[in-house]
């Protein structure tokens, strides 16, 4: 069975599209993550039972994976207008199951991946086929579980080609390379306050595991992790993720990080490492803005995730984030004041520069990796612009980043010196007073050259989308700075 895996996503959307009540990519992908999250969920619950004999279900019985998806022999389990109704009285019960704060996270997790979650199917014999073809994947077996690893990486492929990767999809190379640059250590705590489908959770975990060698060691691996995920279909993805990944209480928590006053966390509420890629070209209303202090309170999400990050890292702790050129390059009052408050009281140490595609065809807009950690005032910060690899134009859905791509940092990283090619600055110190007296402005060491991209039709309108959505905030930032001061 192993060696069908890799098709298993295909067999799954053919089957799909058969079905008159699935619309897009997003509604076939979210039938598919409700379903293997309840598949991956049952094969948990069995090695629960079996190192507790105690052990009891939240899942009702005649709910569990095993009493309905599975076929003892082909043609005996519900199928048809059975099957549906069974699935919509089942949806009921999930959303109704009782959860009190004495609930374990591996139970609790069942009513909150449920809570927002859809079944679009309207054929009962179409669900019938997927339900059989999801359970004959043998996740007792470790190749079929590392190919199921595949899969989901599939999956979160297909979820970039239906238009929402922007929000919560960060390519793997990126999100491997900030885990390693920022040294996990077994008995440290990491965060990702707006985690997605849990990219930066898993890059840290792969980097942690080999530093497990007793049982102490596996629980403290398995409890270093932690994430808030605001959206409902990324989220219950999380879930399945760290399920996958063998966490089986992911301390992953469907909320908005935004939602609390900046001003009320304490030790408790702070972690070792933060790794994020917050979202951006967002515009946030009046109510999360009175979460901010006032000179930090700004419409732009990133601009208040910065603010969360640097409120929330533990003294001598470490963050690695993702950050548009616009948070660089900006001189508004409030990114001024963001800057500042994060170069006085922070070390900003490093600020790697990326080429505009690695997000590319998804999004256009260039990003830049950011380092820094919560021990002294930044005296120095180091810029280092990471080109495009050889024989590389820009990177594409088939010719992705990969980690390789990022050897070039890694070998400057310990041995830092200042390179210049052709006249331009590829990687150079600056002092907090040359960036003080520039204002603040962090957009150094850039690309000397923008090379004419020819993008496909469909790539084009993305990209003027997100231009679009970007600027859009932008006046929205702008307009209600002039509405404020009016009112004044």
């Amino acid at each position: 069975m192993a060696g069908n895996l890799g098709g298993l996503v295909k067999r799954l959307q053919d089957i799909m599209r058969q079905d008159a009540g699935i619309n897009g990519d997003a509604q076939r992908i979210e039938q598919i993550v409700w379903m293997l999250f309840l598949k991956v969920y049952s094969a948990k619950e069995e090695e629960w039972e079996l190192d507790d004999e105690d052990y009891v279900s939240i899942i009702p019985e005649e709910y569990r994976w095993q009493n309905w998806a599975h076929e003892e022999k082909q043609g005996d389990g519900l199928t048809g207008e059975d099957l549906l109704d069974f699935v919509n009285d089942m949806f009921k019960a999930f959303k109704e199951l009782e959860v009190t704060s004495e609930t374990p996270l591996k139970k609790s997790i069942v009513k909150t991946v449920f809570e927002d979650t859809n079944q679009y199917m309207k054929d009962g014999v179409l669900l019938r086929q997927m339900a059989n073809e999801l359970d004959a994947i043998q996740l007792s077996q470790y190749e079929e579980i590392h190919a199921l690893g595949d899969i989901y990486e599939t999956i979160l492929k297909d979820l970039q080609s239906a238009g929402h990767a922007g929000e919560f999809y960060t390519p793997r190379a990126v999100t491997d390379f900030m885990a390693k640059m920022i040294e996990p250590k077994l008995g440290e705590k990491m965060a990702d306050f707006a985690c997605g489908t849990g990219g930066f959770i898993t890059s840290w975990l792969k980097e942690l595991e080999p530093q497990i060698q007793t049982t102490e060691d596996r629980k403290s691996f398995s409890q270093s992790v932690y994430g808030i995920e605001k959206k409902q279909f990324p989220y219950m993805l999380a879930i399945t993720n760290l399920l996958l990944h063998d966490i089986d209480e992911p301390r992953i928590f469907h909320d908005n990080s935004l939602a609390y006053n900046v001003l009320d966390y304490t030790e408790k509420d702070s972690f070792d490492k933060i790794l994020m890629n917050p979202p951006y070209g967002g515009s946030e209303g009046e109510a999360i803005k009175n979460n901010f202090p006032e000179d930090l309170a700004d419409s732009e999400t990133a601009d208040l995730f910065m603010s969360v990050i640097m409120y929330r890292l533990k003294k001598n702790g470490r963050a690695a984030v993702v950050l548009p050129d616009g948070f660089l390059f900006g001189t508004d009052n409030t990114k001024t004041a963001i800057k500042k408050k994060l170069m006085s009281e922070f070390n900003l140490h490093t600020i790697i520069r990326l080429p505009g595609s690695v997000f590319a065809p998804y999004t256009s807009i260039t990003t830049n990796l950011l380092f820094f950690d919560n021990t002294e005032p930044t005296k120095e910060v180091w810029f280092y612009r990471l080109d495009m690899p050889e024989g590389y134009k820009h990177f594409s859905k088939t010719k992705p980043m990969k980690l390789e791509h990022f050897q070039p940092v890694m070998d400057w990283w310990k041995n830092r010196e200042e390179i210049e090619v052709e006249g331009w600055s590829k990687a150079k110190r600056y002092t907090a007073e040359e960036i003080q007296e520039g204002g603040y402005n962090l957009d150094l060491c850039g690309f000397p050259h923008e090379e004419e991209e020819i993008l496909d039709p469909l790539d084009l309108i993305q990209s003027y989308q997100e231009h679009r959505k970007e600027l859009n905030a932008e006046i929205d930032r702008v307009l209600g700075e002039i509405t404020a001061r009016l009112e004044n």
